[in-house]
C-alpha cells in the first residue's frame, strides 16, 4: 500500500495530514501536539462534534488544544458523516484509526504511550462506541476515555434536552440521530446507543465532563452512574458556567469557550491520574 501520509510532521504543534488506515481506506486527521525527547506522552485519538451530519478539524480544535495543552499527543479525526454515511461507518473508521495510532504510538507520543480515546457531542458518541469495539476485540489496549457532552441517548427526550430546546419543535440533535442511524434497529446497538448498552464491564476509565445547562447533561451523567454501578472507575465533573455548550466546544478557537482553562485542568488530571493503568 503506498504511503499517503502528507509530509508535515507529527512533531509540529498543529499538523493536517492523510493517513491510509485500511486497504482502499484513507481518513484525513490533525496532529496536536509534540512528543518531547525522552519524555512519555497521553496519545489521544480525538473526534469532533457537529450532531453526526456537520463538523470537520476545525470544529474539534478547541478539545484538541485542551488535550495538547494538558500534554497529550492528539489524533483528532476527520470520520465520514452521516446520512451519506450512518452508522456503522463513522465507528468503522473511527476504530481503523485507532488501530493506526496504536501501531505507530511510539513515534507519535513516546514508547508504549497509554492510549485514550476523547470526543465531544457527536465525537463522544463514536468514542464511547469504538472505546466498545476495543474491548470486545481486546486490542488495542485503552488507558481511558474522555467523554465532553456527549450524545449518548437518541431519544433526546431529557429534562435538559428540553429545557435546551425551550419552546421549539425543532431539535438538531433529533434531527442528527435520525440521519446517523439507519433504522430503528441500529438503536438497539451499543456501539450506536451506548447509553442503551447491556454490558458495560471491561471498559477503561472514564472521564465525562457536562456543564450545568448542557442539553447532553442528563444522559450523560446518567451514563457515569451506570458506569460507576458497574464498578469502574469514572470521573465526572459539571461545569457552572458553561458558555453555551456545547455549542462553544465546536468554535475553531479555544478563547470561544469560557471553560477552556478549567477544561484543561480536568485532562490533565485525568491523565496523570489513568496512564499508569494501561
Amino acid at each position: 500500500m503506498p504511503n499517503t501520509e502528507a509530509p508535515a510532521s507529527p512533531m509540529d504543534p498543529q499538523a493536517d495530514t492523510t493517513i491510509a488506515v485500511a486497504d482502499g481506506v484513507q481518513a484525513s486527521v490533525r496532529l496536536y501536539g509534540s512528543k518531547k525527547r525522552g519524555e512519555v506522552a497521553p496519545l489521544v485519538v480525538h473526534f469532533h462534534g457537529g450532531a453526526f451530519v456537520a463538523g470537520d478539524l476545525d470544529c474539534g480544535y478547541t478539545v484538541g488544544h485542551a488535550l495538547a495543552a494538558a500534554g497529550a499527543c492528539v489524533v483528532s479525526v476527520a470520520y465520514p458523516l452521516a446520512p451519506e454515511n450512518p452508522f456503522p461507518r463513522p465507528l468503522e473508521v473511527g476504530y481503523a484509526v485507532l488501530q493506526w495510532a496504536y501501531k505507530r504510538r511510539t513515534k507519535l507520543a513516546g514508547k508504549d504511550a497509554p492510549l485514550y480515546l476523547a470526543g465531544e457531542e457527536a465525537g463522544g458518541n463514536l468514542a464511547a462506541g469504538v472505546t466498545m469495539m476495543a474491548r470486545d476485540q481486546m486490542h488495542p489496549p485503552l488507558a481511558g476515555q474522555i467523554l465532553i457532552s456527549p450524545m449518548l441517548d437518541p431519544c433526546a427526550g431529557t429534562a435538559s434536552q428540553r429545557a435546551a430546546r425551550g419552546e421549539s419543535i425543532e431539535c438538531k440533535w433529533a434531527e442528527g440521530w435520525r440521519q446517523y442511524l439507519g433504522g430503528s434497529y441500529d438503536a438497539e446497538h451499543p456501539y450506536a446507543v451506548p447509553a442503551g448498552a447491556l454490558r458495560l464491564a471491561g471498559l477503561p476509565p472514564t472521564l465525562i465532563l457536562v456543564a450545568q445547562a448542557d442539553p447532553m447533561h442528563d444522559e450523560a451523567l446518567r451514563y457515569a452512574a451506570r458506569l460507576e454501578a458497574a464498578g469502574l472507575t469514572v470521573f465526572s465533573h459539571v461545569f457552572t458556567e458553561d458558555g453555551q455548550w456545547p455549542e462553544a466546544l465546536l468554535e475553531p478557537q479555544p478563547e470561544c469557550c469560557p471553560c477552556a482553562a478549567q477544561l484543561e485542568t480536568q485532562l490533565r488530571h485525568f491523565f496523570e491520574t489513568t496512564r499508569c493503568r494501561s
